[in-house]
């Protein structure tokens, strides 16, 4: 067995607060948030994973994929676009992925459970094998003074040599 580790990152600021956009992050819906700026969802955290899967197979997914899906069919889902990105991992398996989530809204603690299981669901794996850390940013960035959000991913893979 072999091991590799993909890195992702995305980050996309709020629509202005009249938006009728829903917020999206990590597969749940956030209540009073307006959506991202983006063709689709707008979903961070998945389009972390996503560029983190890309990062591994070289296969364009946001870029390639899901923008032909958004493009051409309407599809807006993200979580439609992981499951395509696991597709073009072959016989590789999901071990553990890592996100850090930074920015000053909205309070993601409460959900981290609630995100954790909707992620594994999502990249079939356990629970306990996606891990989330979350930082308000502190107000150093347009993420961190509330404009936005970002996240990074590390996706751990392991695969027959």
């Amino acid at each position: 067995m072999s091991t590799c580790v993909g890195i992702g990152q995305q980050s996309h600021r709020f629509l202005p607060d009249e938006s009728s956009k829903h917020c999206k992050i990590g597969g749940l819906h956030f209540e009073n948030l307006p959506g991202f700026s983006s063709d689709s969802d707008g979903d961070v955290v998945l389009h972390a994973i996503c560029n983190a899967i890309t990062s591994l197979t070289g296969i364009p997914i946001l870029g390639g994929i899901a923008a032909d899906l958004c493009r051409k069919d309407g599809i807006t889902d993200s979580g439609v676009y992981v499951k395509k990105g696991l597709e073009t991992l072959g016989e590789s398996t999901v071990q553990h992925v890592a996100l850090a989530i930074e920015g000053k809204r909205p309070r993601l603690q409460d959900r981290i459970d609630e995100m954790r299981e909707a992620i594994a669901d999502l990249l079939q794996i356990e629970m306990r094998q996606v891990g989330i850390t979350v930082s308000s940013g502190d107000g150093l960035t347009d993420v961190g003074c509330g404009d936005g959000l970002q996240c990074f991913c590390a996706l751990t893979l392991s695969s027959a040599i």
